[in-house]
């Protein structure tokens, strides 16, 4: 099976249960609540964890159109990459008292991670081409758009020419075609990303847009873009755990405001009169 003639492994299995006699059908459906399983043991070892033979995995997964047990495994381990959290899901759980620490200590390391793997020169060099844009606009699907939205609503204080895109009724073609190269877009693409984020990329950077691209660690660099700043999102769960994103985001919104100097400091200390004066917080 090709790489481009394969469906998901999860959409195979439910293809072909209809099909299955018992003993692969109680291998399909332990492996509908568990696919990662069979990224992380042998065949033996999920045969024992499914408690069927080691002949029944090896009919499953021929009958799915995989070669062997082991192009169906790294099937399986390509799609764990997607972010799907029912592929990070296992049958053997941490132990309750563990759960704060692995995941505060993990938060930690992604932190600590993120932070070595930029620079402060970078970082300040962002940030001036944020101020000096004519425009900014941020993009961000699915779990990017809250970033995006956070970090836009941060800048929005010192920066009123930015935007979160697409607005409501509006295109993508319609907000792309405005780009110069007098504009600066942030890009988040967190996964799971959507089909279409390669093709969006690429209209945005022939705009000639300065383009700031955000990822996770797990995306190879990207030399087509202007910038492309990679956080790490680790987690002992089923979950990616954003804590680097939050801490980036807070990072370059906080040196953009430092950055744009006194004219910020006055927008700031008028917003604050205004928010008296509207007694609106």
């Amino acid at each position: 099976m090709s790489e481009i003639e394969k469906p998901s492994f999860l959409g195979a299995v439910r293809e072909s249960l209809s099909r299955m006699p018992p003993t692969e059908r109680r291998l399909a459906e332990f492996l509908l609540n568990f696919p990662g399983e069979l990224a992380s043991y042998n065949a033996s070892e999920l045969a024992k964890l499914a408690n069927v033979s080691n002949a029944t995995v090896s009919r499953f997964v021929q009958r799915l159109g995989y070669a062997s047990y082991e192009d169906a495994r790294r099937h399986v381990r390509t799609e764990q990459n997607t972010g799907a959290a029912i592929y990070l899901s296992g049958t053997k759980e941490d132990a309750a008292s563990d759960l704060i620490d692995l995941h505060f200590a993990q938060g930690a390391r992604n932190l600590t991670d993120t932070g070595k793997s930029m620079s402060i020169t970078e970082i300040d060099e962002i940030a001036d081409a944020i101020l000096s844009a004519r425009r900014v606009a941020l993009f961000g699907f699915r779990t990017s758009q809250a970033f995006a939205s956070y970090l836009h609503w941060q800048m929005l204080q010192v920066v009123d020419s930015s935007r979160l895109l697409p607005q409501p009724g509006q295109t993508l073609g319609e907000e792309i075609a405005s780009f110069t190269e007098e504009d600066c877009v942030l890009f988040f693409a967190l996964p799971r990303r959507i089909r279409d984020n390669d093709l969006i990329l690429e209209h945005i950077r022939k705009s000639g847009a300065k383009l700031l691209y955000i990822t996770d660690d797990k995306m190879p660099p990207n030399s087509g873009v202007t910038w492309h700043l990679r956080c790490r999102t680790g987690a002992p769960g089923q979950l990616f755990n954003h804590v680097s994103v939050i801490g980036l985001c807070h990072l370059l919104a906080t040196r953009v405001i430092e950055r744009a100097g006194t004219p910020a400091r006055k927008r700031l200390s008028y917003i604050e009169a205004l928010h008296d004066s509207l007694n609106e917080l």
